[in-house]
């Protein structure tokens, strides 16, 4: 997802969509990267953010190599239901 950033100062995934910030924050260690906390502002929520958030987020995940852990009930839900990322779990 191109539009996905990972900004690593604050330790979180943003998209921005229509003047809104969405964000899913992250702590990484070892190998690893904890997803604690996602954030879809109001005016976009119904509209797929959260997904879209959570298949980047995953995928940059996967792409690096790295075990999830899914401390955020939102990220944990979408892996539930994806079972192509369930193989990320750690």
């Amino acid at each position: 997802m191109s539009d996905l950033r990972d900004n690593t100062r604050q330790h979180r995934f943003e998209l921005d969509v229509d003047g809104h910030t969405a964000l899913v924050v992250y702590r990484r260690e070892a190998g690893t990267i904890t997803f604690v906390h996602t954030e879809v502002p109001g005016a976009l929520r119904g509209r797929g953010i959260g997904s879209r958030l959570a298949t980047g987020a995953l995928e940059r995940a996967r792409a690096g190599g790295l075990t999830v852990v899914a401390q955020c009930p939102f990220i944990a839900r979408y892996i539930a239901t994806h079972p192509a990322y369930q193989d990320l779990l750690k």
